[in-house]
């Protein structure tokens, strides 16, 4: 069985993706290449995801075949959301290469986050909630869903940065934030509703059950429907 590696490459263009396949040995000079000359650098290729896999010869074909319809013919460029390409590859059994930073079971869920965005209506959600470590204050959230973006608003307010609550990832997103005696002030986009709700609640949250419709309802519903 030949080892290699599968790889998914985002570009300039939503909805734009290439997958490619090579050896473990090249893997880093071929994400080079592609980074700085691939397609003469037209279409700005960026390394996602990849994964080394048993027989990946006739596993990149099988993802050819898969998403045949969605190939631009002649090229390894596809017409297809990168999120349900990530999904496919990380649920193949194989050591992730790429990102070093999340787990192969991280990324697979993140996708699946991603995608599940889409099935919210675009539109307005509100949060609020209150914190009991924050002496009972409430935190009051207001988000919008546009193009598969969850985007917090400023004037939100928020769990102050500190005490048990706080989640790495959190708090590198928090420390970034211009945010004003616990005030957001400016507009600050996430790629899912529970990263979002994490934000404001500076605590693990599911953001499907947190943020609600203007009559109350969780966005939750759009998913069950």
């Amino acid at each position: 069985m030949a080892k290699g590696i599968i790889y998914i490459m985002t570009t300039v263009v939503p909805g734009l993706i290439k997958i490619g396949k090579t050896g473990k040995e090249n893997y880093e000079q071929r994400m080079y290449n592609l980074e700085r000359n691939g397609y003469s650098n037209v279409v700005g290729l960026k390394r996602h995801f990849a994964i080394e896999v048993d027989d990946y010869d006739e596993k990149e074909q099988l993802l050819d075949d898969i998403f045949s319809k969605s190939r631009l013919e002649n090229t390894e460029l596809f017409a297809l959301d990168v999120n349900l390409a990530v999904q496919l590859l990380s649920s193949f059994e194989g050591k992730q290469i790429y990102p070093e930073n999340i787990s192969k079971d991280e990324v697979f869920d993140e996708a699946s986050a991603k995608r599940d965005v889409y099935l919210i209506p675009e539109g307005t959600y509100y949060l609020e909630r209150r914190i009991k470590r924050w002496n009972n204050q409430t935190v009051k959230g207001t988000m919008t869903v546009q193009d598969g973006k969850c985007t917090v608003l400023k004037g939100s307010v928020l769990c102050p940065l500190k005490g048990e609550g706080n989640v790495e990832r959190i708090e590198k997103e928090r420390n970034k934030a211009n945010v004003i005696n616990n005030v957001l002030q400016e507009d600050v986009e996430f790629n899912s509703p529970s990263m979002a709700a994490c934000f404001i609640i500076n605590g693990p949250a599911n953001g499907w059950n947190e943020w609600r419709t203007k009559d109350g309802k969780a966005i939750d519903v759009f998913r069950n429907n």
